[in-house]
C-alpha cells in the first residue's frame, strides 16, 4: 500500500526503462496496488514488464462491497494475480479454504497465479514449517486447473522474514522449496512440477538476491519493500538474469 497516482506511473515507468536498457533474459512483474493498475499497466505496455495485482475476491461478482473481482482485473489487462500473501493470510485472516477459493476465481477468468505459504516464527520453532505449508497449498491448489506450468508461480515467503530483514538460510529456503515441488507432484504430476516456478520472498534485496537465486530450487523472488527502489529493484533483476544466462 505504497505510492500514489503519479509516483506509482512514474515509478513505473523509470523501473520500465531502466529494464529495458541494463536486464534482459528475465521476466518481471509489477503488482501495484489496485487504483492504480490502469495508469500503471499503460506505462507498462511500452516495456516488457508484466502486469498483475495483489489479491482478488473469491467472489465473481454482487453485492460484495470493497472487493476487486477476478473479471475486473481480467477487464483492466491484468496477467497475474498474488493469492495468499502473508499480510493477507495473518493481517486479514483469510483461511486457506478461502485462498482456495479466490485461485478457482483467477483461473475461471483465465488469470495466472502467484500463490504464496509460509509459516510464523512460532510454527518454526516448533517444528511445523512443512506441516503448515503443506496445508496452505493443498487447501490453495484443491480442484485448481492449470493448463500449463507456466501458469502457476508459488512463492515461499516466510512470515518471520517479511520487513524484519530477517532472512533464512539457503540451506532452509532450498529445503522447503525442494518439498514444495514434491508436493506440487503429487498435486499434479512430476513434469508439471518441474515447470513450476517456485520463488522465495522475504527481505530480498541486492546484497542477497544472487546467492538466493544461484540455488537450482529458487527460481525467482518475490520482492516487497525493495520493490520502491528503482536501484535495489533493477540490481535484483540484474542478479536474476546474471545467474539465468551464466
Amino acid at each position: 500500500m505504497n505510492t500514489d497516482l503519479v509516483s506509482g506511473a512514474a515509478l513505473a515507468e523509470e523501473l520500465g526503462s531502466s529494464l529495458d536498457s541494463e536486464v534482459s533474459g528475465c521476466d518481471v512483474l509489477l503488482c501495484p496496488p489496485f487504483p492504480y493498475l490502469q495508469s500503471v499497466g499503460q506505462v507498462l505496455k511500452n516495456h516488457g514488464v508484466m502486469l498483475g495485482a495483489q489479491n482478488c475476491s473469491d467472489e465473481p461478482d454482487g453485492a460484495f462491497t470493497g472487493q476487486v473481482s477476478a473479471a475486473m482485473l481480467a477487464d483492466l489487462g491484468v496477467e497475474w494475480v498474488i493469492i495468499g500473501h502473508s499480510e493477507c493470510r495473518h493481517g486479514l485472516a483469510e483461511s486457506n479454504e478461502l485462498i482456495g477459493r479466490k485461485v478457482l476465481q483467477a483461473r475461471a477468468q483465465g488469470l495466472k497465479t502467484i500463490v504464496c505459504c509460509g509459516e510464523t516464527e512460532e510454527d518454526r520453532h516448533a517444528g511445523r514449517t512443512h506441516d503448515v505449508i503443506e496445508a496452505q497449498l493443498r487447501a490453495g491448489l484443491a480442484g485448481a486447473a492449470y493448463g500449463s506450468s507456466e501458469s502457476l508461480v508459488i512463492a515461499y515467503e516466510p512470515v518471520w522474514a517479511i520487513g524484519t530483514g530477517m532472512t533464512p538460510s539457503i540451506d532452509d529456503a532450498e529445503n522447503v522449496n525442494r518439498t514444495i515441488r514434491s508436493l506440487v507432484a503429487s498435486l499434479y504430476d512430476p513434469p508439471f512440477a518441474s515447470g513450476v516456478r517456485i520463488l522465495y520472498g522475504g527481505s530480498m534485496k541486492p546484497g542477497n538476491a544472487a546467492s538466493f537465486i544461484a540455488s537450482p530450487e529458487i527460481d525467482g523472488g518475490l520482492i516487497g519493500g525493495a520493490s520502491l527502489s528503482t536501484d535495489d529493484f533493477v540490481a535484483i533483476c540484474r542478479a536474476v538474469a546474471g545467474i539465468s544466462q551464466g
